[in-house]
């Protein structure tokens, strides 16, 4: 089946039925998104479907077919960060940055939705599990990167 992934269309050959995480990470070799639950809870495996946060770890690669996929290996622009891996950075949000990845393809799903988003709405949008507590660093990462996309400063 032909998938676009970061940008570059590509061909897999894999079981329609096998989940987009394991394509991701074992057939295309982009581990950024990581395995955390296998049921979709958790968010460790997020990464966009046609600009929209999706679990990939409850996605059948065979769903996907003519769509594009963004990891985190793909959120960047060349050697420019996006503005949420900016902010991350700034805001020293990671402690052992498991969940990272899947959390930063969240904020970056919010972000483009709502650009300037209320502490409740980062809560409401921001599901993914952070055993390291850093949820306090992620809110003000998505605050900061709100103000930089606006062009200010944060």
């Amino acid at each position: 089946m032909r998938l676009t992934v970061n940008g570059r269309a590509t061909e897999v050959d894999a079981d329609p039925a096998q989940p987009l995480l394991w394509v991701l990470r074992e057939t295309l070799g982009l581990p950024g998104t990581k395995y955390g639950c296998g049921i979709a809870l958790c968010g460790a495996c997020t990464v966009h479907v046609d600009g929209r946060a999706a679990r990939a770890c409850a996605l059948p690669v065979g769903s996907l077919a003519g769509m594009n996929v963004t990891t985190i290996e793909g959120l960047a622009t060349g050697e420019k960060l996006h503005v949420v891996q900016q902010a991350w950075i700034d805001e020293d949000v990671a402690q052992c940055g498991y969940c990272q990845a899947g959390m930063i393809m969240a904020a970056a799903d919010l972000l483009a939705r709502e650009p300037r988003p209320s502490d409740a709405q980062i809560d409401a949008a921001i599901g993914n599990l952070c055993r390291c507590g850093t949820q306090m660093r992620v809110r003000r990462a998505i605050h900061r990167a709100a103000a930089l996309a606006a062009g200010g400063r944060a």
